[in-house]
């Protein structure tokens, strides 16, 4: 875990075990950095959502510490917590009410003071202005997921958490709302996600943590994280099939497919070296008279690393 000086989030220790003996947070430690895109990756039923909870105050823990912005939310709660914002999985506001009404009412519910023209920056960034004096009943799904973010963001939170913002949801809208993330960061704002689409955080986010069965099993660099945990995958299609690997390649992570006819290599596993190795195979294979006809060659994915790290777990469970 990365030792982080003055973070704005700081857990420690965070269980919670609910009354039918669920475990659904195992001694969770986690430091977020003010300013960082923080992804939180896992399955379903991992523990992503009961986390962010315990944070803002709708999940009762078992034990352990949550401060934020410096203080214990055991005994701040309700100053911290103006400065948290959350965009949660579920649709939950009054459907008969408007989406104007709506977002103002949210920013009055944190104790900030009514500002109309904030609420009409909000809702412009979010293509909602037009849609302002309507009932929220009326909306589209899409329209009614940015009217939760805008109701998130309407109180100005420095702290903001997205629960999946983007399941569900079109492709237009999803854009909007990365575009949105990436107007935060500017502005300073600290943004937890949990996110399916692992392409995403893949792209926008600066650290991944990785959480199954309650136990937060990696938090890292995206980058360093991919370097360390990556891998290279190549496969060559060979001319003629072989019976077995050639003595000339032992040395290599391969192993033969498709009745001989396909020799795969899978290496470079946080070392950085697949592709020289992948070069140095295909030398090989020349120097020894065997022709392949095709090389497909691929880096790992972050979502090739997620599932690697689950599966191990299940494994070792």
């Amino acid at each position: 875990m990365d030792n982080i000086s003055d973070p704005i989030l700081d857990i420690r220790g965070l269980t919670k075990v609910y009354s039918g003996g669920l475990k659904a947070l195992d001694s969770v430690d986690l430091q977020i950095r003010r300013g960082e895109i923080f992804a939180l990756l896992g399955p379903n039923g991992a523990g992503k959502t009961t986390l962010i909870g315990a944070v803002c105050g709708m999940v009762r823990i078992s034990s352990g510490t949550i401060e934020a912005f410096g203080e214990d939310l055991g005994r701040h709660w309700r100053s911290a917590r103006q400065r948290i914002g959350l965009v949660p999985q579920e649709l939950g506001f009054d459907m008969f009410d408007t989406v104007e009404r709506q977002v103002g009412y949210s920013r009055g519910l944190f104790g900030r003071a009514p500002d109309p023209e904030r609420i009409e920056e909000v809702l412009r960034s979010l293509s909602l202005w037009d849609k302002r004096s309507e009932e929220i009943r009326k909306l589209s799904g899409g329209m009614k997921r940015r009217v939760l973010i805008a109701k998130a963001l309407a109180h100005d939170p420095e702290l903001l958490f997205l629960d999946e913002p983007t399941a569900g949801v079109d492709v237009e809208l999803r854009r909007d709302m990365w575009r949105q993330i990436g107007m935060l960061r500017e502005q300073g704002v600290t943004v937890i996600l949990t996110t399916h689409y692992i392409e995403e955080a893949e792209e926008m986010a600066d650290r991944v943590g990785i959480i199954n069965k309650g136990q937060l099993l990696l938090v890292d660099e995206k980058d360093a994280m991919m370097k360390r945990l990556g891998r290279t995958e190549a496969h060559f299609a060979l001319a003629a099939p072989l019976a077995e690997i050639p003595a000339a390649l032992a040395d290599y992570p391969l192993t033969l497919t498709d009745d001989g006819r396909t020799l795969c290599y899978r290496g470079g596993d946080g070392t950085g070296k697949g592709k020289e190795e992948v070069a140095a195979v295909a030398t090989a294979l020349v120097r020894n008279g065997i022709t392949f006809t095709a090389l497909e060659q691929k880096e790992s994915s972050l979502e090739d690393i997620f599932v690697d790290l689950v599966e191990q777990q299940g494994l070792a469970a």
